[in-house]
């Protein structure tokens, strides 16, 4: 039931209602990426499909092209550590909680990938989606996706919203405490059903200069950062490597 985090937030409610409206008009609301949404790294035909799902992070807010965006940055440190192609494509819609994402997903038109990487949880956690709930649609989520991506969905850490400086406290320390909730919620699915989930984190972005204009999302060096932490996990069996980097 959470019931601890559910009273302080209760007893805070009116510094929290205050602070979060302040933030949502102070913060500069920043564009989603332009461009296509997808591309090739390499030549031929691909060995490898990324896919990338989910808010604004898959919609690219914090720079001007998809091009510099996570799906295509992290395509393209695969390509350069394998030698071979490497496709990648990106969906994603700014400021959507998952119960949007999976209905604008049931209509829409997706490319094959060997792989599927959702980044979401802030907005869920902003709109205080109950954690029930949260698990229900990641469950949906996979249900819809299983037939055409039978491999595991690879969950992306929520963002430490504690951490978020940007926003003003006690609202940051309550965010990141309900961020870390369905953080959680992600590893024990993935422990649970790793046939189903899998779970991937990346280390914090703590450099200014890795942040966009509003503090909040990642800028093109912080995409590139990102990326570059994921991109260490093993996506490629060996098989699909050159040798010196399977050596």
């Amino acid at each position: 039931m959470h019931l601890p985090f559910w009273l302080t937030t209760a007893l805070l409610f009116p510094v929290l209602l205050y602070q979060g409206k302040r933030a949502r008009r102070e913060t500069p609301r920043l564009p989603e990426a332009q461009g296509s949404p997808g591309g090739l790294y390499g030549e031929g035909a691909p060995v490898f499909r990324v896919l990338v799902i989910g808010e604004s992070t898959a919609a690219g807010v914090g720079v001007s092209t998809h091009e510099q965006g996570l799906a295509s940055q992290l395509a393209l440190q695969l390509h350069e550590r394998s030698r071979q192609a490497i496709s990648w494509h990106t969906f994603g819609v700014t400021g959507i909680r998952l119960g949007e994402l999976n209905n604008k997903l049931a209509n829409a038109d997706l490319p094959e990938a060997d792989v599927v990487l959702l980044s979401m949880g802030v907005n869920d956690t902003t709109g205080f989606t109950p954690k029930f709930r949260f698990r229900q649609q990641l469950l949906a989520l996979r249900d819809l996706l299983a037939q055409r991506y039978p491999a595991p969905v690879y969950l992306l850490s929520v963002p430490p919203m504690h951490l978020f400086t940007a926003l003003p406290s006690p609202l940051r320390h309550i965010m990141g405490w309900r961020a870390r909730q369905l953080d959680q919620l992600y590893q024990e699915l993935a422990h649970q059903a790793p046939e189903e989930f899998r779970y991937l984190t990346y280390p914090t972005i703590t450099d200014t200069s890795m942040l966009a204009s509003d503090g909040y999302h990642p800028s093109d060096k912080g995409y590139q950062a990102i990326a570059g932490a994921l991109a260490t996990g093993g996506w490629l069996s060996d098989e699909d490597r050159t040798e010196d980097e399977v050596a």
